[in-house]
């Protein structure tokens, strides 16, 4: 991908017009006085009506085909930062909610175990824990 550099309008015709004013200057050694005087004030006028190009306040940057100010690009880099910082700190959240509700859980079947007065039996059955949920869930 090859850079682009873009160049104004107004610089082009500036340029156009410094060739044309030049080549114009160089021949005017073989007109009469009377008329070479002629074209030099007519030159003098044109360059004084002439439209000024309008410049930057501060210098830009051309890379890509976007053109970015110096003092926004620091801007640029912070605001796409951001939204990658905010999605970590949301996952960082979302995953300690995750593990609270999970210790949470865990610790109203341990208290409902502890404070029960069941067989021993009943700890090794295997669809004990279910029955646990399934009364804690039906307790809410």
């Amino acid at each position: 991908m090859k850079p682009t550099h873009t160049t104004s309008t107004s610089a082009l015709e500036e340029q156009f017009g410094r060739r044309v004013s030049a080549r114009l200057s160089a021949g005017t050694g073989e007109l009469p006085h009377d008329l070479a005087e002629r074209l030099r004030v007519g030159r003098e006028r044109a360059m004084a009506h002439r439209k000024e190009a309008p410049r930057p306040a501060m210098p830009t940057v051309v890379a890509g085909g976007i053109a970015a100010r110096l003092g926004g690009l620091w801007w640029m880099r912070v605001g796409s930062v951001v939204p990658l910082v905010a999605l970590v700190a949301g996952l960082i959240v979302i995953s300690v909610m995750q593990d609270d509700n999970r210790a949470d859980q865990l610790a109203e079947i341990d208290s409902a175990l502890l404070t029960d007065d069941l067989p021993p039996a009943a700890f090794t059955d295997p669809g004990f824990a279910q029955f646990l949920k399934t009364s804690a869930m039906s307790e809410r």
